[in-house]
């Protein structure tokens, strides 16, 4: 074990830590990438503070608190730079604090925003991510449990698109990406977050590759697709799937087979399905386990990278590991490769997703309106339960699932226009759709209820 080997560059940060400024209140970072020269603008585009869905969690329900903890991107109010926010909400009153600055990013990538861990003791964990290797990554820790007050920086060093995933009793399993000729997936472990394993390359497919990570009693799961020469991530596919139940000491497929790291070929025993061949780009979007334990993907196919009616159907997916093959399963469509919503799986056994299946007020751009879906037989079919927003201005995208969401906190999202820059709030709803509420943009007092969209 070596201390803060994260990278060779990483280094012990000894500063003694003061109590963190507060923002006056809750207001998301704008962001946009590729310029289409058409009527959609941009490849994708919005209000990206809870962006991007290879990042995760940002949300965490602390039972021993009542609180859910949770980060994002902010902006600053010039709106040039990223700031890295962390409040929480009460469930006790209701209430949400004035959110506290973590650090200004000097960026307004929002391909940097945070993620967030909490330990056994309740320290609260925020990973500040770095868009390739230009820029510095971040690891602070709470100075006191379950608080928001201070936090000290314990690690300086670089790292992309993570996962920090805390295994009780055993510490982090840290999925993420290094920038080095691609996109390649890597893994460190720490048994309390200040010594670090050296990273282990986990699939470097081609061009590289995107990964979402999952944790449950122990198993640690990767899902990723990779990006294939000579175009790269514009051309991502196929599914790929990896588990570990040591800590990272040994991965295998879904089936138990032991793999040989990294994974360099595309036709490899993690595969779950050869897209390539399909001729269709994956989106991969959350990936969840069911009542016995598989694991259950969720992800969009398409034609094309580039927004508009050409490259549809943008057809939502479930992969599921039935215990012997994995069943696939469409279930509807949207409007957009970068529409993204989580895959709950609730201990009754229903699945619940939540997403911009409706095109909203602009179509064909990143996010929409809000749909709640729900299946009773593992995807086989699904009920449209209730629309959840009708924006006139903005769309909503990016929602995510909190780490053992609380039912009054069960999706966290913001909103922006698709098509030019804008304001940028942020959302949640409980979980059965009952109240959206919008947290407070401009506080009046230092704990206050968010407001309820009608």
């Amino acid at each position: 074990m070596l201390a803060l080997s994260l990278v060779l560059c990483a280094s012990l940060v000894t500063e003694s830590p003061a109590p963190l400024p507060r923002a006056e209140g809750y207001v998301g970072c704008w962001y946009a990438v590729g310029p289409t020269k058409d009527e959609y603008k941009y490849k994708y585009s919005g209000g990206l503070a809870t962006y991007p869905q290879q990042q995760s969690p940002i949300a965490i329900y602390d039972e021993p608190s009542n609180r859910t903890y949770f980060v994002y991107g902010g902006a600053d109010p010039a709106r040039k730079s990223t700031l890295h926010m962390v409040s929480y909400y009460d469930h006790a009153t209701g209430t949400v604090p004035r959110p506290a600055i973590l650090l200004d990013k000097k960026t307004n990538d929002a391909h940097d925003n945070p993620c967030l861990a909490i330990d056994d003791a309740g320290h609260l964990w925020v990973f500040s991510n770095a868009h390739g290797t230009a820029r510095p990554s971040f690891i602070h820790r709470s100075v006191e449990p379950r608080s928001i007050d201070a936090f000290e920086k314990v690690v300086e060093t670089n790292f992309s698109y993570s996962h920090p995933l805390y295994v009780s009793g055993k510490g982090f399993l840290f999925l993420h990406t290094k920038y080095a000729g691609g996109r390649g997936l890597r893994f460190a472990t720490s048994p309390d977050g200040r010594e670090w394993s050296d990273p282990t390359p986990l699939a470097h497919i081609e061009m590289g590759d995107y990964q979402l990570g999952a944790a449950r009693d122990g198993l640690v799961a990767s899902v990723f697709d990779f990006h294939p020469r000579p175009v790269g991530l514009d051309d991502r596919t196929n599914l790929y799937y990896l588990q570990t139940v040591d800590m990272g000491a040994s991965w295998t497929n879904v089936e138990g087979r032991e793999v040989s790291l990294p994974l360099t070929e595309p036709r490899n025993p993690a595969l779950v399905r050869d897209y390539q061949a399909e001729g269709k780009l994956v989106y991969i979007k959350d990936v969840n386990f069911d009542v016995q334990g598989n694991p259950v993907i969720l992800y969009l196919t398409s034609k094309g990278h580039q927004p508009g009616p050409q490259n549809g159907p943008y057809e939502w997916h479930t992969a599921r590991w039935d215990g012997g093959e994995w069943v696939v399963r469409a279930f509807t469509t949207s409007d957009h490769n970068y529409d993204h919503g989580p895959l709950y799986i609730e201990p009754d056994g229903a699945w619940r997703v939540i997403a911009p299946t409706e095109p909203g007020p602009q179509p064909f751009g990143t996010g929409g309106d809000l749909v709640m879906w729900t299946s009773a037989d593992q995807g086989a079919t699904w009920d449209r339960v209730k629309q959840l927003t009708a924006d006139k201005a903005r769309n909503h995208t990016y929602v995510k699932r909190p780490l053992n969401a609380h039912p009054d906190f069960y999706a966290l999202w913001a909103d922006g226009d698709a098509r030019e820059k804008s304001e940028s709030s942020l959302y949640f709803t409980d979980r059965l759709g009952t109240k959206v509420r919008r947290l407070p943009v401009t506080m009046t007092a230092d704990a206050q209820v968010p407001e309820t969209v009608e």
